[in-house]
């Protein structure tokens, strides 16, 4: 039995966001089309990152202060991983466009991949949505509930 490609599951039109809008433009997005993310693309259509809802979490919430270890009265020393993640979620927590919270590294698939392809990446990567790309252009994203979906029409 053949296997199922990812674009006879994925979501053909997609809502894409571009790096240079406001943080409330792109909330609005997310919030009107009922959406978790959005993937992210540059004046020529080309995918350059992916936006998800949590992205846009980061501005409200708690920054984690780096953990420091103290070894002798006087002398701390910062956790290099825990420096790492303040300076990331304070760049975030003070971006003012998607360009500052998107995600730069993220996963995407092939439109031909496979539906075991796309189960096994989301699992694995704990991903919720994969853009589907071909030439560099988004030509669909592909969520959690998309498997479900065709898993619930097939079964």
């Amino acid at each position: 039995m053949p296997s199922t490609p990812v674009s006879a599951v994925m979501t053909p039109k997609v809502v894409t966001v571009r790096p240079d809008q406001s943080l409330a433009e792109a909330a609005d997005v997310l919030a009107e089309n009922g959406i978790g993310a959005a993937p992210v693309v540059d004046e020529n259509g080309t995918l350059v990152g992916l936006l998800r809802d949590e992205d846009l979490l980061i501005s409200e919430s708690r920054l984690h202060l780096p953990t420091m270890i103290s070894i002798l009265p006087g002398i701390e020393i910062t956790l290099p991983g825990a420096a790492r993640r303040y300076d990331e979620e304070l760049k975030q927590a003070i971006a003012s466009t998607v360009d500052g919270v998107m995600e730069r590294k993220f996963a995407s698939l092939a439109p031909d991949a496979s539906l075991e392809d796309l189960a096994t990446l989301m699992h694995e990567s704990e991903v919720t949505h994969v853009p589907v790309v071909e030439d560099g252009k988004v030509v669909g994203i592909a969520t959690r509930g998309d498997i479900v979906r065709h898993l619930a029409a097939t079964t």
